[in-house]
C-alpha cells in the first residue's frame, strides 16, 4: 500500500476507535494496539507530510502555543437561557408556550452541563473553528485547543450531513480528572482549584494546547444550525448528530425526555436533582425546550434569550454543622493554607469532615469563631467550602473567634504575606519539614529528575534517618548508609545507585523544572532554559529582561529573581553542579545570539534532501527562529520543501509571506547542497 493511501486508513482506523472509546464507551481495541496505530500514523505524517491531515488524530495531542486568541463573529447568536429556581415560575414559561403556539408543544428536557458553551462549526464534514460564547455576538476562536478534546469529532462520520453547518455544546472537565489534577497541584505544594467548570474555562484558554490535551475534558453537544433546516425537531437532531459521531444526550440513559406533560417534567428535574452527585461530571440543573424547530421559530425571542427555552437550575446544596477547629496545611513551596475541621456531616452523597477556608481574608469575611455552626456546601465546588455562619446560634455563647496563624503550624516561622497576594508563606525552606518532603518528592518526580529507585514514601524515611535534608543530599547518599534502613537490601540499593547516577543525565530543562521554583512549570522551564542557555545566564538576567522572554509574565520573572537571588539557593545549585547535573542546553540545542534568524516566526512544510525536519528546525531554532505549526499573519517565513500541501502554499502567498526553497535556506545558512 502506498504511504497515501496508508496515512488515509489510519487516519479513518483512528477516528473510529477514537469515537467508539471516548463516546460509545465500547472500544474494540487495547490502549497498546491503538498506540501502535498512533505511532505508526506520527512516522508516516512526518515522512510524508504533504498527505498529513489538519484534522489527523494526532492533532489530539496538542503543542501548539498561542498568543492571542481571535475574536471572531458568530454566525448564529449564542443567546443565554432565563433561568428560573422557582416551580411558578416553570409553569409560567408552558402557559406562554402554550398560548404563543395556540397549543401544548411538545417539550424535550436535557441535563443542564456545568461547563463552558462552545459553538462548532464544520464544512464537508471536517471541524474547521471552534469558538466560545463571549458576548453572544462574538466569541474568541480557540480551536486548536478543542481539537484535543476527544469526545469532539475533528472528521464526521456516516452521510447526509449538510456541507456547513453549526453544532453547539458544553466542554466539561469530569470529576475524575478535576480530582486528579487538584491531587497533583496538592502534592506540588500549589493552591487547589476551586471547581470543574471554571478549571474548564481557564483551561480552554490556555496557550499551550499540549497542556489542555493534558487535562481530559469532555463534551455533550445539544444543539444543531444550518442555514436550510432540514431537521425537524431537537429529538431528530440528536439521532443525526448521534449518527455522524458526537457525543450527546441519550434517552435510553434517561438524560433526554421527551413530553407533552408538564408533571413527567417536574417528575424528571426532581429525578436528577436527587441523582445528579452519581453522574461523573457535574450539573446544574435542566434545560426544557420546546421541541419543534418550526415552533422554537414561531415563538421567538427577546433580545437576550429565546422564549422557546428555560433552565431551572437546582439549588446549591448546603448543610449546617459546627465548627471544631481550625487547622493549616503547609506545601512545597511554603504556602499556607487554613482548613475547616468540622463535625462530620453528609453533603452531596459524601461524608464532610474538613472544607477549604483558603485564605487569612477568607476567615475574616466569614468572622469565624471556634464553636460556630457554619453552612457547607459543594455547589459547583468538589471541594467543600465554608459559605456562612449561623449567627443566631452563637447568641449567648462565648466562643474563641479564629485569628489566622502568624506562625509555621510546622515549624514556627513567622509566616509572610505578599503585597497582592492572597497567601501567607512560611519561608522557611531549610528546616520546614513539610516543604523539604514536598520539594524532594517533586525533585525526584517523574516529569523532573525521574529517580528510579527512589519514591516518596522512601522520601519520607532518608529524613526521618538524617540522610536527606535537600536535593543535594541525594548524590551523597553511599550504599552502606542505605543499607542500614529497614526494607533496603543490597538489589533495591543497587537500583537506587543506578538510578541517582542516570538522573544525572537528565536535560537542563528538566533538571531546571526540579528545582521547584515558584510558577516555574514544565512548559515555562522549557522556554526559560532554551532562552537563557546555561544556568548562569538566567541567574544573572533581572526581571525586565526575564519578562522579555514570550509567556513569562512578572509574577513568574519576580519568582525567579527572588529565587536565585537567595544564598541558600545559589549554594544548593553550585552542589548540584559538582554532582554532574546538565544546567547548560545541549550544543545541539542551544540559540545563537548572533543567530541568522533571530527574531523571525517560521513554519518548515515538505520534505528537504539535506535535512530531516527535525534536524531542519532544531538548526533553525539554534539560529534564533522561533517555528509556528501553521501559516498566519503573524509568520514571516515559510520554508518550503517538496511535496508540501497546496493549500499552505497557497495561503502563504495570499498573505505575502517569504517563501523560501531548500536552496534558499542553505545559501542563507551558508551552506552548500549536495
Amino acid at each position: 500500500m502506498n504511504p497515501e493511501d496508508r496515512i488515509q486508513e489510519l487516519q479513518d482506523a483512528l477516528h473510529r476507535h477514537n469515537h467508539l472509546y471516548y463516546v460509545e464507551h465500547a472500544p474494540e481495541i487495547s490502549d497498546y494496539e491503538f498506540d501502535m496505530l498512533m505511532k505508526e500514523l506520527e512516522q508516516l505524517e512526518e515522512k510524508h507530510p504533504q498527505w498529513a491531515s489538519e484534522n489527523s488524530p494526532t492533532k489530539r495531542v496538542g503543542g501548539d502555543i498561542t498568543k492571542k486568541f481571535e475574536v471572531v463573529a458568530h454566525e448564529h447568536p449564542m443567546l443565554s437561557l432565563a433561568n428560573t429556581y422557582d416551580t411558578e415560575e416553570l409553569e409560567a414559561f408552558f402557559k406562554r408556550c402554550k398560548e404563543g403556539l395556540g397549543q401544548i408543544p411538545e417539550y424535550i428536557c436535557e441535563l443542564k452541563y456545568d461547563g463552558v458553551a462552545i459553538s462548532l462549526k464544520y464544512e464537508e464534514g471536517k471541524l474547521v473553528r471552534a469558538v466560545t460564547r463571549g458576548d453572544g455576538t462574538e466569541g474568541e476562536n480557540i480551536t486548536s485547543n478543542v481539537k484535543t478534546v476527544r469526545s469532539i469529532p475533528l472528521q464526521l462520520r456516516g452521510a447526509g450531513y449538510p456541507d456547513a453547518f453549526e453544532v453547539r455544546g458544553e466542554i466539561f472537565m469530569p470529576l475524575q480528572a478535576f480530582e486528579a489534577l487538584n491531587a497533583k497541584r496538592e502534592a506540588n505544594g500549589e493552591e487547589l482549584f476551586a471547581n470543574p467548570r471554571n478549571t474548564t474555562a481557564g483551561t480552554l484558554k490556555m496557550q499551550d494546547s499540549a497542556v489542555v490535551a493534558s487535562r481530559g475534558l469532555d463534551t455533550y453537544c445539544y444543539s444543531y444550525h444550518a442555514d436550510r433546516q432540514e431537521i425537524a425537531t431537537q429529538y431528530d437532531a440528536y439521532q443525526n448528530l448521534l449518527d455522524w459521531g458526537f457525543k450527546v444526550p441519550k434517552a435510553a440513559d434517561a438524560m433526554v425526555l421527551k413530553t407533552q406533560e408538564t408533571a413527567a417534567i417536574f417528575d424528571f428535574i426532581a429525578q436528577w436533582e436527587s441523582q445528579r452527585h452519581h453522574l461523573p461530571f457535574e450539573i446544574d440543573g435542566i434545560v426544557i425546550k420546546v421541541n419543534s424547530f418550526s415552533a422554537q421559530e414561531e415563538l421567538g425571542y427577546t433580545s437576550k434569550t429565546p422564549k422557546w427555552a428555560v433552565a431551572y437550575k437546582y439549588k446549591a446544596e448546603e448543610v449546617s454543622t459546627e465548627l471544631m477547629d481550625v487547622i493549616y496545611q503547609v506545601g512545597r513551596t511554603g504556602a499556607v493554607t487554613p482548613v475547616a475541621v468540622l463535625d462530620p456531616v453528609q453533603l452531596s452523597g459524601t461524608t464532610v469532615k474538613r472544607a477549604s477556608l483558603h485564605n487569612a481574608d477568607q476567615i475574616a469575611k466569614l468572622d469565624l469563631h471556634v464553636g460556630d455552626h457554619v453552612y457547607v456546601e459543594k455547589g459547583g465546588e468538589i471541594i467543600p467550602k465554608v459559605t456562612r455562619v449561623n449567627l443566631e446560634a452563637r447568641q449567648g455563647k462565648s466562643l474563641k473567634p479564629v485569628r489566622f496563624t502568624a506562625e509555621c503550624p510546622a515549624c514556627g516561622t513567622p509566616l509572610q504575606r505578599v503585597e497582592g497576594e492572597a497567601q501567607h508563606f512560611c519561608n522557611n525552606a531549610v528546616d520546614c519539614k513539610p516543604q523539604v518532603t514536598g520539594r524532594l518528592a517533586h525533585f525526584i518526580s517523574r516529569k523532573a529528575m525521574d529517580l528510579e529507585g527512589l519514591g516518596a514514601e522512601s522520601v519520607t524515611q532518608f529524613i526521618e534517618a538524617g540522610l536527606l535534608q535537600k536535593p543535594s543530599d541525594i548524590y551523597n547518599l553511599t550504599p552502606e548508609a542505605v543499607l542500614q534502613l529497614e526494607r533496603w537490601g543490597e538489589k533495591s540499593v543497587e537500583n537506587l545507585m543506578q538510578g541517582i547516577s542516570q538522573s544525572k543525565q537528565q536535560p537542563f530543562t528538566k533538571v531546571l523544572y526540579a528545582l521547584g521554583i515558584r510558577f516555574v512549570g514544565e512548559t515555562v522551564a522549557k522556554k526559560l532554559a532554551r532562552e537563557a542557555a546555561t544556568i548562569s545566564k538566567l541567574m544573572a538576567m533581572g526581571q525586565e529582561e526575564l519578562e522579555a522572554i514570550p509567556d513569562i509574565g512578572p509574577r513568574i520573572a519576580q519568582s525567579v529573581v527572588q529565587y536565585f537571588s537567595q544564598e541558600k539557593n545559589q549554594e544548593e545549585i553550585q552542589k548540584l553542579r559538582e554532582h554532574g547535573l546538565q544546567f547548560e542546553l545541549d550544543e545541539s540545542e542551544k540559540k545563537s545570539a548572533n543567530g541568522v534568524f533571530n527574531g523571525l516566526n517560521m513554519v518548515v512544510s515538505g520534505t528537504f534532501t539535506n535535512f530531516d525536519r527535525e534536524s531542519l528546525k532544531q538548526q533553525l531554532e539554534k539560529e534564533g527562529a522561533v517555528l509556528k505549526s501553521g501559516v498566519s499573519a503573524k509568520v514571516n517565513v515559510l520554508v518550503a520543501g517538496e511535496n508540501m500541501g497546496p493549500s499552505k502554499l497557497k495561503k502563504a502567498e495570499d498573505l505575502k509571506l517569504e517563501i523560501w526553497s531548500e536552496e534558499q535556506l542553505l545559501e542563507k545558512l551558508g551552506l552548500s547542497g549536495d
